[in-house]
């Protein structure tokens, strides 16, 4: 029996937010089983993005999400954490597929034939899927962040530099799940440092 030409389709969510690790996630669908409604998980209301998650998770071949931390973001920097993630989560994948696609300009170091697509979450289903895998895995632990720290709203901005998030940051100070190394966050502590 042939086997098919495995493609897996990689995109990342929260590389903008102020706070929280940065999520990726890897995909390989089953032509034979397509999704209907696979679009840029950013295009879609969170409730058909919760739906669609579900789907892929149960028709894809291999799906896998991984992230990098807060810790990793400040050492060495976003780019390079979320091509990090990106690696986890294509590593982790019970298939090892053929070719990989990576939503945006730069590919993760790894000895797969890899094509970096610019907006590929809105031209390849495989790229949409994981932008959708990786945007409810990321949304679902700001949930769990907005339970341990409720003062901050971290389920209305998702850690997002938003007014009120900014706001909060003041008032409130900045946790041990804030980027340092982001500008309005780093801000903060030096004024908190009195310099």
């Amino acid at each position: 029996m042939m086997t098919s030409h495995l493609i897996c389709g990689v995109d990342e969510a929260g590389r903008g937010p102020l706070a929280g690790a940065v999520f990726a996630a890897a995909v390989i669908l089953d032509p034979a089983n397509p999704i209907e409604g696979l679009a840029d998980s950013k295009k879609l209301s969170e409730k058909k993005r919760d739906a669609l998650a579900i789907e892929i998770k149960s028709k894809a071949l291999a799906w896998a999400i991984a992230s990098s931390s807060v810790e990793e973001i400040d050492e060495i920097n976003i780019l390079q954490a979320s091509l990090l993630a990106m690696k986890r989560s294509i590593e982790a994948l019970s298939l090892v597929p053929n070719e990989v696609l990576i939503d945006g300009l730069h590919c993760p170091k790894l000895s797969l034939p890899m094509r970096a697509i610019v907006q590929g979450d809105s031209k390849e289903a495989c790229i949409s899927a994981s932008s959708i895998l990786a945007k409810t895995a990321r949304d679902a632990n700001l949930y769990d962040l907005d339970k341990l720290y409720p003062a901050y709203g971290f389920a209305k901005h998702k850690g997002y530099p938003t007014p009120l998030h900014l706001q909060m940051l003041e008032e409130h100070g900045v946790l041990t799940i804030h980027r340092k190394s982001y500008a309005p966050v780093n801000k903060i502590l030096n004024l908190k440092k009195g310099k």
